[in-house]
């Protein structure tokens, strides 16, 4: 009897498995009557201190207060409200989270909607890193201006050799960091430092940020109608011999032959435009140029 019931009881210990993991659990969001729903392997403290959630929450409900703030609001009369919040998926990095995909439901008095779903990562940092000669030859010879660009797999974009402007993070301690900066050291022996950055994206965007009272962040934001992300876009001048330049711009080409996940390519700046598909980089571009820098 029993070699009849085993396979009956490994079944059920199968469902009752699949059961526990497929079940969720809810919560109200403190001081709001929005209902939030989590995966099976997400808890609410993970979620709630998970910075990204953090701020792309703050900004949403600011952005809805200002409905009944201001009358002249195109969504005065009929504001909407969040209802609820659907965690759909995370993806961890070891124990910490990195990604988050979730739905929510956006609704006004007359049943109105707003798309909803979101794909939570944060913010980043991009730096156009510009090579300028140093004055050398004829008093009147202008020093050229070279940008340096990655050479890297972006599988997401279906690329082995995407070309897109270096990209990291600024971590702690003030720094660029990430591949693309260690990269850069290594192949160049350029460390970026904090201090010698220059923040296109407030610049340009400080005054605008005053005015639309959305308290988004002075970054360019690459897909606004599915994601958090926002970049911000530094800037950082390197003088470099004119000789040394030539050398680099036959070593970083070259490098890719040898089979590494990240290289770097040299290109003048003012044919950055045609060398990449990278929003990053176009960005950084126009930003320059309006800046006049």
């Amino acid at each position: 009897m029993n070699h009849l019931l085993n396979p009956l009881r490994s079944i059920v210990r199968s469902r009752i498995t699949n059961l526990n993991r497929n079940m969720t659990s809810s919560f109200v969001l403190p001081s709001t009557s929005t209902q939030i729903h989590l995966t099976h392997d997400l808890t609410q403290e993970q979620l709630l201190s998970f910075h990204p959630f953090k701020s792309w929450l703050y900004t949403l409900q600011h952005s809805l207060s200002l409905q009944s703030a201001k009358a002249s609001h195109p969504f005065h009369n009929d504001p909407y409200r969040l209802e609820s919040i659907t965690i759909q998926s995370v993806d961890f990095f070891g124990a910490r989270i990195g990604f988050i995909k979730l739905k929510t439901v956006v609704k006004s008095k007359n049943g109105d909607t707003l798309p909803g779903s979101v794909f939570l990562r944060g913010g980043s940092v991009a730096i156009l890193l510009i090579l300028e000669t140093e004055g050398q030859g004829a008093l009147d010879k202008r020093p050229e201006r070279w940008a340096v660009l990655t050479v890297q797999p972006r599988v997401p974009a279906g690329s082995l050799e995407m070309v897109e402007l270096p990209a990291g993070m600024i971590d702690d301690s003030g720094t660029f960091s990430g591949a693309a900066a260690k990269e850069i050291e290594e192949e160049c022996g350029i460390k970026i430092p904090a201090d010698k950055l220059i923040d296109l994206t407030s610049l340009a965007l400080g005054d605008l940020s005053k005015a639309d009272n959305e308290s988004l962040e002075e970054a360019v934001y690459p897909s606004p109608g599915g994601s958090d992300e926002f970049m911000k876009i530094y800037a950082y001048v390197h003088k470099v011999k004119e000789e040394t330049l030539k050398d680099w711009q036959g070593k970083l080409t070259g490098l890719r032959e040898h089979g590494e996940k990240i290289t770097l390519k040299v290109v003048r700046l003012e044919n950055l435009w045609r060398e990449t598909r990278d929003v990053k980089a176009l960005s950084a571009l126009a930003l320059w140029t309006g800046l006049k820098m």
